[in-house]
């Protein structure tokens, strides 16, 4: 009975304990281009458990393509509220590793932390969530011991080791380096959405990959400003380098299922941003349309004659 009792008390012990000790910790989510071919992945994974082998530590996507920082930006765009306040993102998507472009870390008025070389990876969000504070990374005490000849792969000696130590609690923010201007984060030029008369113009950000629909940057909040009802037909025109590519006629519906198989429809995404499909086909893959900066929509209301 005795041995019960011990363990009983050592099991609410660590129990009690537990909370206080989770509360210094937040999720660190890593981005890259890297793939999970070889070991440039894991590498920055042993870094970051080096740092707190408790630390919880998920991938947001390993399979943005070489040098894509506008896709970058987008995935953070994406998923990075959908976290914890607190979380700490690790983003390396750096065709100039090694160069004079700064390493930095940017926290968001809601509080969550972006890590990563300042080259336009940071747009969307600070955009949207607003800069609260940007600060350079120190790379003379904020960087893996033993890596200072290593010039080209700052993601694990750099920002996934600043990552995980500020994750954990090792170091605070205002450890992180010197502070620089909220206004001086690097951004990428596109088109906003805009409406001018009957047409709200703006760009694919980036396609459905897995199914092939294409998103847009319109937001409901604007689409709305065309009074389009369930079921009413809406003229779409891509563009891309502002030539015509692509033009559908198509109902706005709430899900696939309002139209046939094989039919186009103009859906709300789970963004609530404006996008354009083929149910249960890929309508990029048939138009021919891709994504980026250079990709526009256009977007009228059909009027019932």
């Amino acid at each position: 009975m005795r041995v019960f009792r011990l363990l009983n008390a050592l099991c609410l012990s660590a129990l009690l304990a537990a909370p206080a000790f989770a509360a210094d910790k937040h999720a660190l989510v890593l981005m890259t281009d890297f793939g999970t071919d070889d070991g440039a992945v894991s590498a920055m994974r042993g870094v970051a458990f080096g740092v707190d082998p408790t630390l919880p530590v998920s991938e947001l996507t390993h399979n943005i393509p070489e040098y894509d920082i506008w896709l970058g930006a987008y995935r953070l765009y994406q998923t990075a509220n959908y976290w914890p306040k607190g979380s700490v993102f690790v983003n390396v998507i750096d065709p100039g590793v090694g160069t004079q472009r700064k390493s930095v870390v940017l926290k968001t008025r809601e509080g969550r932390y972006f890590v990563g070389p300042d080259n336009g990876l940071f747009t969307l969000i600070a955009e949207r969530d607003g800069v609260a504070e940007l600060r350079e990374i120190d790379e003379k005490i904020n960087r893996l011991e033993g890596s200072a000849e290593s010039y080209t792969f700052h993601g694990r000696d750099v920002y996934a080791f600043v990552g995980a130590r500020l994750a954990s609690g090792a170091i605070s923010f205002e450890q992180v380096g010197p502070i620089l201007p909220s206004d001086s984060v690097v951004k990428i030029s596109y088109q906003k959405a805009e409406r001018k008369g009957k047409v709200i113009r703006g760009i694919i950000p980036v396609l459905d990959v897995k199914y092939g629909n294409v998103w847009t940057n319109i937001p409901k909040s604007l689409f709305d400003e065309l009074r389009v009802s369930t079921h009413d037909q809406v003229q779409v025109r891509f563009l891309h380098k502002g030539q015509e590519v692509a033009q559908v006629v198509a109902p706005y519906e709430h899900t696939f299922g309002g139209v046939d198989k094989g039919k186009p429809l103009v859906y709300l995404n789970s963004l609530l941003d404006v996008a354009v499909a083929i149910s249960q086909g890929n309508f990029a893959r048939q138009h021919k349309i891709e994504s980026g900066v250079d990709w526009n929509v256009e977007i009228t209301r059909v009027t019932p004659r």
